[in-house]
């Protein structure tokens, strides 16, 4: 009963192990998981969802590009640049036209549309609806007429 304790000695050697001994720790979910991905990754899978829904009954659109921004972009001096919205409603999305090098594109901006939502199913439905009106307005036709179901929810 009478052993002093030994101190220990200074070892060189790096710890292998933690406190515990049950080893080092991983990620909390494997990467193929859903709950290791980002908002913003989410966010384009949603649009992503729209886009391909629209396509089953527009074929044309694949040949638009689809882009999902953080915010719209102010010109330098703090006005409104190209995407003007001086009213002071900040869109949530956008149509740039076809030119000669690159075909036309429709913005969509995440973060506007992050703010107006609650839950996932509010978020999908406004991010098809705001895709849908994009769309619309690239091919000069009504939102209804892009997609029947608009505006039902």
């Amino acid at each position: 009963m009478d052993d002093p304790v030994q101190p220990r000695t200074a070892d060189p050697r790096p710890r292998r192990r933690d406190r515990h001994g049950r080893g080092m720790r991983g990620p909390v979910a494997p990467p193929q998981v859903p709950l290791s991905a980002s908002r913003a990754e989410v966010f384009t899978d949603l649009v992503q969802d729209s886009v391909e829904r629209l396509e089953r009954r527009w074929p044309q659109l694949s040949e638009i590009d689809f882009l999902v921004l953080e915010v719209p972009a102010l010109g330098r001096d703090g006005s409104a640049g190209e995407d003007a919205w001086s009213d002071g409603v900040v869109p949530l999305g956008g149509t740039i036209e076809a030119s000669d090098d690159r075909p036309a594109r429709v913005v969509i901006y995440r973060r506007p549309v992050e703010i107006r939502t609650k839950g996932r199913d509010e978020r999908a439905a406004l991010v098809h609806e705001v895709v849908v009106e994009q769309v619309a307005e690239l091919l000069g036709l009504s939102p209804e007429s892009v997609d029947p179901r608009y505006g039902e929810d």
